[in-house]
């Protein structure tokens, strides 16, 4: 018999009320667990000993919350929603479009079902089966098919209507799991035969943006609230806290929390009264939210701790050595069905195994084609590393990117000018956060805490804060400045 079960609730979209999650997280607690997790598809994920999962199934039965033990028979619907407002450029697909369509879904997916904004980066737009794009026909997506154990991806011939979602996805489910239809025309007229959708057709591929991952932790301002992203190194996050979290979004009538493919959470619509309330909360739980934004770039499998531990490894080379890591980001894979989401994968292999039992094992290297995390072709950079020579390889293999980047984008030329030496107009300093690079320059002042004008970095409260992280005035950092202008 097992010690330990792993319990998986899907949360659609990864949208969750704090209602909804505090009742889970309280039978949780009286069946003592003291952590969760949470999955790359946007799924809470906890491990429950053998001996407190009866009473915990009873408790989840009676108030009929949707649970699977130790399996994976329906994977969450996933969405970039967590990435709405905060983090989009869109047009027309705004948060109730993504309500819209969870609306329409009702069954279970057992193929993995992806709600992409095509203007954003922040979510992955081809790790399911059936990923739907949103297009720039206002509420018409696009849809990218990815047959169960296969990389090949081909596009619908359609643009889907909103309204129909829910609906083309279960008819092309049947006929693919039930019909064995996996072929691209013969998906197509199994699906559409004696059906109608609105619809219009797909003249072109969809138009994806360069990969650049947000900084999505710690308190960000967008409008006149704040967002506030929640990031743990070892992926647990303690009950106490969360359940702290959901009671302190019920008093400030926050209606939602959003969980991100990379194993995180983003909370909206935070007011600036309220401020203080959430720093109260994270000081009382030691929650830190400065972490280096390499280290938020990493993608590891659920429900393992080797990943994990495999990053921090790498990451304290990257911290020792400087290494820049900026429009990449990264996946671990140490079991072969598994998958995740990186413009460079670390794959770990066994090198001798007897049966089931890997004796030793190496890694190798991977990047996608032009490092585009959303790309299905994988190039082979190196083979058969040991842990200890991994770190090294990955930052050739990041200085290759880098160098890449500059032969595609070169600086520009400067056109020539008449013969005149430049002359300095302006030299000083302003104080920049280390953690989001925001500056306070006397020249503007900070209007948004009352600073006026004029004032001094140095002239400025004990208790000034940075308004984009909250990263106290000691942290920053002095900046020389130097402007000149050919006269």
């Amino acid at each position: 018999m097992r010690d330990y079960y792993t319990l998986k609730i899907n949360l659609p979209a990864g949208i969750v009320s704090p209602g909804a999650l505090q009742q889970v997280l309280t039978l949780a607690r009286e069946a003592k667990v003291r952590n969760v997790r949470f999955g790359a598809r946007q799924q809470l994920l906890m491990t429950v000993h053998y001996e407190d999962m009866r009473f915990l199934e009873k408790d989840l039965k009676t108030h009929r919350i949707n649970y699977e033990l130790n399996t994976d028979q329906f994977p969450n619907i996933i969405s970039s929603y967590c990435g709405e407002e905060v983090f989009r450029t869109g047009d027309w697909l705004q948060e109730s479009e993504y309500h819209t369509v969870l609306d329409y879904f009702d069954y279970q997916p057992r193929l993995k079902i992806n709600l992409s904004d095509s203007n954003q980066s922040f979510t992955p737009f081809f790790t399911g089966n059936l990923n739907f794009i949103a297009s720039p026909e206002p509420h018409f997506w696009y849809l990218y098919v990815r047959p169960k154990q296969s990389n090949t991806v081909f596009r619908w011939r359609d643009l889907i209507y909103t309204n129909d979602i829910g609906r083309l996805a279960k008819a092309v489910e049947d006929a693919m799991l039930e019909d064995g239809h996996n072929g691209e025309d013969e998906l197509y007229n199994a699906v559409t035969q004696g059906r109608t959708y609105i619809s219009q057709p797909a003249t072109g591929e969809v138009e994806l943006p360069e990969f650049s991952l947000p900084y999505y932790e710690g308190f960000n301002r967008y409008g006149h609230r704040s967002w506030l992203g929640l990031y743990r190194r070892d992926e647990q996050f303690s009950i106490p806290f969360l359940l702290d979290i959901c009671a302190l979004c019920l008093a400030t009538r926050i209606g939602e929390i959003c969980v991100t493919p990379w194993k995180s959470l983003i909370i909206k619509g935070i007011e600036e009264k309220d401020r203080p309330k959430w720093s109260y909360v994270l000081g009382r739980h030691n929650i830190n939210v400065r972490h280096a934004a390499n280290e938020l770039a990493w993608q590891t499998e659920d429900d393992t701790d080797e990943g994990t531990h495999l990053k921090n490894f790498v990451i304290r080379f990257f911290e020792k050595n400087d290494t820049r890591t900026f429009g990449l980001c990264f996946g671990v894979q140490t079991r072969p069905k598994s998958e995740v989401f990186g413009s460079i994968l670390i794959r770990k292999r066994p090198l001798l195994q007897i049966g089931q039992l890997a004796l030793f094992s190496v890694y190798d290297l991977y990047f996608t084609e032009n490092f585009n995390p959303n790309s299905r072709t994988y190039h082979r950079f190196d083979k058969g590393l040991l842990k200890i020579h991994l770190p090294a390889q990955i930052d050739r293999l990041c200085r290759k990117f880098s160098a890449r980047r500059l032969q595609e984008s070169p600086e520009p030329a400067r056109p020539e000018t008449d013969q005149s030496d430049p002359t300095d107009l302006a030299t000083g300093s302003v104080h920049q956060c280390p953690h989001c690079l925001t500056v306070y320059d006397e020249q503007y002042g900070d209007l948004l805490q009352h600073i006026p004008v004029g004032v001094p970095f140095n002239d400025l409260p004990d208790k000034y804060a940075c308004p984009t992280c909250d990263a106290s005035k000691q942290d920053f950092v002095e900046i020389q400045l130097s402007t000149s202008l050919s006269q």
